[in-house]
């Protein structure tokens, strides 16, 4: 297979990064690599689109990770028609370029329908990513998975949220990862919450969510695989992100700490809730991030933490994802 995966720029790309460790089992399994960032499309007509791509193949036996990210950057650009792949795979984080690119990640899931009109396998669905683009997905899903939310821009909104709730609540970006911008206000010290409010909506909408005491325990990022849980011999590829002491983020890269997730027949019956719909909206790889008996947040463009889960319960899910991938490819041409 020749399988592009849309990034957000090569310099940016890193060794520990799912998206590598997915794109070195494709070339162990003897597949074609083709890294495209967002601003290297070419559109010369619409059954005509082209990119400028970085290509890695099995024959530039790259052996680990720090070979692969080295490769990758030092690669010359070559053009690629999109006629020529197999799969584009859409490995990119909007937020990432929503302040010095705010085109980016509106222009990459454009071409990626382009694509998809091309008759190629796009995944995740780019015309059903248009509304999972930010956490409000989630409110597409059962009442009973999902926190209490409130969207907004007006701190009088999030205060009445707040006198509602009656304990503390969580105020994060709409639009965002990676733990940036993420305040917990307590109900009976609320002097800055105005600020604060502010401070998040200079980007944008603000959600404001109840608070979940179970996440002192940290939360699950748990992977879902073309709609059923990712698993290989026994184990679920899950992982329980710890934050550091007087921390409230659970992002890995915040410093919290990745441990074995017990999963147990209520988380089960929490993702089945969710898992027809994201099968329905052909969202093909999709890590979702649960504490307690809530989901807090679908992750549908580049979940990460699967090198942590590989490492912790030394099991290739990476393996198992890119050969159902060879087989969905094969079932969508045929």
């Amino acid at each position: 297979m020749k399988i592009a995966i849309l990034i957000n720029q090569s310099h940016k790309e890193h060794e520990r990064f799912t998206t590598t460790l997915l794109a070195l089992k494709a070339l162990e399994r003897g597949h074609t690599v083709i890294y495209i960032g967002l601003a290297d499309f070419i559109y010369e007509g619409e059954k005509n689109i082209s990119a400028h791509c970085r290509i890695l193949t099995p024959a530039h036996e790259l052996r680990n990770d720090r070979e692969f990210i080295k490769f990758l950057k030092a690669a010359k650009k070559e053009k690629v028609n999109m006629k020529d792949i197999d799969v584009l795979w859409l490995r990119f984080d909007p937020t990432l370029d929503m302040i010095n690119r705010p085109w980016a990640a509106a222009s990459g899931v454009q071409f990626a329908q382009l694509i998809k009109k091309m008759g190629k396998l796009v995944i995740n669905d780019p015309d059903n990513l248009v509304e999972a683009n930010n956490k409000l997905y989630l409110e597409n899903f059962p009442k009973a998975v999902r926190p209490k939310t409130l969207v907004t821009r007006n701190h009088e909104d999030v205060e009445r949220f707040l006198d509602a709730q009656k304990d503390k609540i969580i105020l994060k970006p709409l639009k965002g990862s990676g733990g940036k911008n993420v305040f917990m206000i307590d109900f009976k010290e609320r002097q800055n919450l105005k600020q604060t409010v502010e401070a998040i909506a200079r980007d944008g909408y603000i959600i404001a969510q109840e608070y979940l005491h179970e996440a002192t325990k940290g939360d699950i990022r748990f992977f879902l695989l073309d709609g059923k849980p990712l698993m290989v011999d026994g184990e679920y590829a899950a992982v329980r992100r710890v934050q550091q002491e007087n921390e409230i983020r659970s992002n890995i890269h915040q410093g919290a700490t990745a441990e074995k997730a017990e999963i147990t027949e209520d988380i089960l019956k929490l993702v089945k809730q969710v898992s027809t719909q994201l099968k329905k909206d052909e969202m093909y790889l999709v890590g979702l991030d649960i504490v307690g008996d809530k989901i807090m947040e679908v992750n549908v463009f580049s979940p990460g933490a699967l090198n942590h889960a590989t490492e912790l319960f030394d099991r290739d899910f990476a393996g198992a994802v890119i050969e159902n991938l060879e087989k969905k490819v094969k079932k969508y041409y045929k």
